[in-house]
């Protein structure tokens, strides 16, 4: 593989990666010497922020610090003054949330590019038309100053090759102890930097997120006590006759309404892997067990039941609004979506709440609990001069400022009048600040996550014994730091036949008979060579 292409011949093979090909002259996979040099690759030293006291501190193991109320007298994050001051910084980003206003209109922006010392200028895609817009603009070379990076097996765009020749190895700014010219970034988690190493150097920033992510299994807690039934099942047997014990068809009530969710929690009873998993130097994939045919048989009886929703394989997005309304009575989600339940249905029905199960063992016991990402996607930065890079580097350090600080404060709830006001020392958006908060710095880099709701701060201790819990049971994907081009660039179109594939056996349309041609169909167009290459990666940082 050729290392040391010059821009024009990358820009010329990047565009065919845009229409879906490999980068020209690489051929067959074989990781490169700079590659190599990943597992000598020295990751930033952590140095973890003590400034906000509380009884339900961050653990080493990947619990967030959980917090009651916010500081009264918030530390400033940088009292020298702005610690960015320069020219303008572009980033390219997604978003989930609708657009929030310009920065004409957005006063927490414009606080924020004040408190910088610089201003940001985010170019906003929508998520579903990011990874198009990333090889897009990968392939026309007109970059901005950095770019989300989304993981490779969502984004065929995102070689190694690139990175070297377009991005900068910030290894002399943050490997080991030069980081702490970044106090905010050296508070992110190691498990978070791992996947920025590319190339033997660090190419990117994290966007941390809770390794014990999960998701948690909600569970209407009023529903269950209303009821009187037990919330917390102990095998599989006694989570389908909750199913059935609090499934009411005349009531328009129903176990759960999501089959592939559903999926993932049966699969963790089961211990099963993680997307991938490495024993001795070999991989399996998750749909490759017999763990996989026998999660798909389970929620297939769950449907046969009449215990999921009657439209769950049909109508999308309505998950949460179903339980969020009592349609449903669990539902698995993103950690973040404890708040939001709260906030989008709690006034509004008496005697709303949630709480969370964990997975029991299928025949008894404890389940698993798959590990969340590290990151939710990195950020890359384009060649530039030392200068131009520290300056990038300050202002993303600021971005990172932890719970506690004014920094914090003025990104998550905007400024005070406009923005939120305050109840005793906690912040609470307005209608303004809900719109302006959108701006998507969390897709720039972020703090570690805080467990934090000022609403209804008493549901905070139950977020963090969560966590405590969770942590405990991990299942981790063990391929989530290699690299397989392959992987990059044939799973997403892959994929799509496994999914129909396994929601048509769980809606007992499709025999569980069909599901071994498709996995040996996965094997042989793209299964086996990927399991090679994450194998030769393996080997390679373990060496």
């Amino acid at each position: 593989m050729n290392t040391g292409m010059n821009r024009r011949g990358f820009l010329a093979s990047a565009a065919g990666v845009a229409a879906g090909l490999t980068l020209a002259g690489c051929g067959d996979y074989k990781p490169a010497t700079a590659r190599d040099a990943n597992a000598k690759a020295q990751l930033p030293t952590y140095i973890p922020y003590k400034g906000a006291p509380t009884s339900m501190p961050a653990t080493a193991d990947g619990v967030a610090a959980g917090y009651l109320h916010y500081p009264a007298d918030p530390v400033k994050a940088f009292p020298d003054g702005p610690p960015a001051k320069g020219d303008a910084i572009d980033i390219m980003t997604l978003i989930f949330n609708p657009v929030p206003p310009p920065v004409d209109d957005n006063v927490m922006w414009q606080a924020l590019n004040k408190s910088l010392g610089c201003d940001i200028n985010f170019q906003i895609t929508p998520v579903q038309d990011y990874p198009n817009k990333f090889a897009v603009t990968i392939a026309g070379g007109d970059l901005p100053d950095a770019m989300l990076m989304l993981p490779p097996d969502q984004n065929s765009a995102a070689t190694p090759d690139m990175l070297d020749a377009l991005f900068e190895d910030l290894s002399e700014h943050l490997a080991g102890d030069n980081i702490r010219d970044y106090p905010y970034l050296a508070n992110i988690p190691t498990a978070s930097w791992a996947p920025c190493v590319r190339n033997g150097g660090i190419y990117a920033l994290p966007m941390p997120r809770p390794l014990s992510g999960g998701p948690p299994t909600y569970i209407r807690l009023d529903l269950t006590d209303k009821l009187g039934v037990d919330p917390h099942p102990k095998s599989w047997r006694e989570f389908a006759q909750l199913c059935k014990d609090v499934t009411d068809p005349k009531s328009n009530r129903y176990a759960m309404s999501d089959p592939v969710t559903a999926w993932n929690f049966v699969m963790q009873m089961l211990k099963a892997p993680n997307k991938w998993q490495q024993k001795g130097g070999k991989f399996i994939w998750m749909y490759e067990t017999e763990e996989a045919k026998q999660a798909m048989d389970a929620v297939r009886r769950l449907t046969k039941g009449g215990l999921m929703h009657p439209d769950a394989y049909s109508v999308l997005g309505k998950h949460k609004e179903w339980f969020g309304t009592g349609r449903t009575v669990m539902n698995p989600d993103a950690p973040v979506a404890w708040n939001d339940y709260y906030t989008l249905y709690g006034a509004g029905t008496k005697g709303f709440e949630i709480g969370y199960m964990m997975a029991p063992g299928w025949d008894g016991g404890d389940g698993g609990q798959w590990q969340g990402s590290a990151n939710f996607a990195t950020l890359i930065i384009k060649k530039a001069p030392k200068a131009r890079i520290k300056q990038i580097l300050r202002a993303m350090n600021a971005l990172a400022s932890p719970f506690g600080t004014d920094g914090y404060l003025l990104r998550k709830y905007g400024v005070q009048g406009p923005g939120h006001t305050l109840k005793g020392s906690d912040p609470v958006l307005t209608a303004q600040g809900q719109s302006e908060v959108y701006l998507p710095t969390i897709f720039a880099t972020d703090a570690p996550g805080a467990l934090y709701y000022p609403t209804k701060p008493e549901i905070v201790p139950d977020q963090y014994a969560f966590q405590k819990e969770a942590v405990q049971r991990l299942i981790p994907n063990d391929a989530e730091p290699l690299y397989s081009p392959t992987d990059s660039k044939m799973s997403k179109l892959l994929q799509t036949t496994i999914d129909d594939t396994r929601k048509g056996v769980m809606q007992g349309r499709v025999p569980l008979s069909e599901w071994d041609d498709v996995i040996k169909h996965w094997r042989k167009e793209a299964g086996d060579k990927i399991r090679a290459e994450f194998e030769q990666a393996w080997e390679t940082r373990a060496s």
